[in-house]
């Protein structure tokens, strides 16, 4: 009767464990499709959701917010996306400090910082990533989440075996819920595929010019601290290269593959008939080679791994004991986005825009990024 007892008492007490740990895994679960705040400069025009330029987005979790930033003068309008793969920080963040910090001044910006909201709700499986990091701003501590590559299964699934991308390429099935394979998208297909389509409904209705997009790859990836260009903004892309090369910047240009089909570069020039570049920025926490992820590997970027690897000659990018920190690949990236305007208002008078109160790269590298947002506002 004793044993009896004893196994029931072992029973109860693995059910109740077991029901605690499953509580606090559902909180934080449920913790993720909380949007982080940003806090965008008192110079926003409009805050719009992507539904409003595609209706079948409403109240689905593809919907996302777009900033847009009017001049009083008319020049050329420019799309920014970050957040197209939320497990690549450095996009949405500088996103983040752009909505937190401009002005336009002439012609009109438009942000969209979490691309693929979906990506933010979940992390990648098997990959034991934190759920978030942190950065020290001058009232306290803001956090953002740190997503995953791939739309969110429990929003769209199951993957086919094989996914035939809405520009017609085969790939694996798993890339129906990479954003950026499914450009130009449909507004009939899955839940990624809308998305896509979403943005380029954006892209015609707003009479973009040029589109940006933020990402960050793998130490190890051969398309590294990159300016990658659609065809028609060769000229524009290397112009960049030159300035930012003068700044002290190393970037590679990188031509859109015409066979590699689905790309935002790739479809936004074919099929918008705009000027579009994406950029690459090295990020360890991205990579194969990493050793424990980390919240503080994602900020301060310092891996012994790589500086072993990049010791044998088997990175792409220069890899030192100091790493490559968030706001280093922060930085990078606003250097380009400044080059690219430049270059576009060089090439093209008509497009001018016109930004005031861009973070300075220089700055982002000495202060450091949080030194730039807003400090969290407490209800």
């Amino acid at each position: 009767m004793s044993k009896l007892k004893g196994n029931f008492i072992s029973g109860l007490f693995l059910f109740l464990l077991t029901t605690v740990v499953c509580l606090l895994s559902a909180f934080q679960f449920i913790s993720m499709h909380k949007k982080e705040a940003i806090y965008p400069s008192k110079w926003l025009s409009t805050k719009k959701m992507l539904s409003s330029y595609f209706p079948e987005l409403k109240d689905t979790p593809g919907d996302t917010e777009v900033f847009l930033y009017q001049g009083q003068e008319e020049g050329g309008n420019i799309l920014i996306l970050g957040g197209t793969h939320p497990n690549e920080p450095a996009g949405f963040v500088t996103a983040v400090l752009l909505i937190e910090n401009i002005r336009v001044t002439r012609g009109k910006l438009i942000i969209i910082p979490r691309a693929n909201n979906s990506g933010f709700t979940h992390n990648d499986p098997q990959e034991g990533n934190p759920q978030r990091f942190f950065l020290e701003t001058s009232g306290g501590r803001r956090e953002f989440r740190y997503g995953s590559r791939l739309t969110n299964p429990v929003h769209q699934w199951p993957d086919p075996a094989l996914y035939i991308n809405p520009a017609g390429q085969k790939i694996s099935g798993i890339e129906t819920r990479n954003l950026n394979r499914c450009f130009p998208g449909k507004n009939k297909g899955y839940l990624t595929e809308k998305i896509a389509f979403g943005i380029m409904e954006l892209i015609k209705k707003e009479k973009i010019d040029l589109g940006i997009d933020l990402h960050e790859a793998a130490p190890e990836y051969p398309v590294i601290n990159a300016i990658v260009f659609h065809d028609n903004s060769a000229e524009l892309a290397a112009l960049s290269q030159m300035e930012l090369q003068l700044e002290g910047f190393e970037f590679r240009l990188e031509a859109s593959p015409p066979n590699l089909r689905g790309l935002s570069h790739r479809e936004w020039g074919d099929e918008a008939h705009i000027q579009a570049v994406l950029l690459e920025t090295a990020n360890a926490s991205h990579g194969r080679l990493k050793g424990k992820p980390s919240p503080s590997l994602i900020v301060d970027g310092k891996d012994k791994n790589y500086t072993k690897a990049a010791r044998l000659g088997l990175l792409f990018v220069p890899y030192g004991e100091e790493g490559i920190p968030l706001k280093q690949r922060v930085a990078r990236h606003l250097a380009s986005i400044s080059a690219l305007l430049a270059s576009l208002n060089e090439l093209d008078p008509k497009k001018r825009i016109e930004i005031d109160n861009v973070p300075s790269p220089l700055q982002v590298q000495e202060n450091g990024i949080g030194f730039f947002l807003t400090p969290l506002k407490r209800s």
